[in-house]
């Protein structure tokens, strides 16, 4: 298991304590990411603007993994407010360009910082995307499957 950083990620207050990043022989790991910083919210209290800044780091992050963020496979994001899930869905279509990952969205009464209104966690596997496969349809009591590209 290695612990990875970005240079451009702010490092966890309290060295020891997390990780921003793990890897685990191909498959990878990223902490909640938040547009928190030493000097206050990036983008304010605009949540689109926190979700860019959030992804950002998801991308810096998942780089420094040696991977590409179309390797991510699955995304938790939690928001304060579910009213703005259409500007963390524009960040997010502005950042993957292939199917997009498995997706949790949930409304959370807070996060680590007053003033953060979203955080996004993400894990994949590096090389994902280049081994992707054809979309599969499973009838549900048919037993075949079909494809489409």
């Amino acid at each position: 298991m290695t612990r990875v950083g970005a240079e451009t990620v702010p490092e966890p207050p309290r060295p020891g304590m997390f990780s921003n990043a793990r890897v685990v022989g191909d498959r990878f790991f990223l902490s909640g990411m938040h547009a928190g910083s030493p000097d206050g919210v990036v983008g304010g209290d605009d949540t689109y603007l926190q979700a860019v800044e959030a992804f950002r780091r998801v991308r810096e992050l998942t780089e420094a993994c040696g991977a590409h963020v179309d390797d991510i496979v699955v995304l938790r994001l939690y928001l304060t407010d579910i009213a703005d899930k259409g500007d963390v869905g524009r960040a997010r279509g502005e950042v993957f360009t292939g199917d997009f990952p498995c997706s949790t969205l949930v409304e959370v009464s807070a996060l680590v910082d007053p003033g953060l209104t979203v955080e996004i966690e993400a894990e994949g596997i590096v090389g994902a995307s280049a081994r992707r496969l054809p979309f599969m349809h499973r009838s549900v009591g048919v037993g075949s499957d079909v494809t489409s590209g």
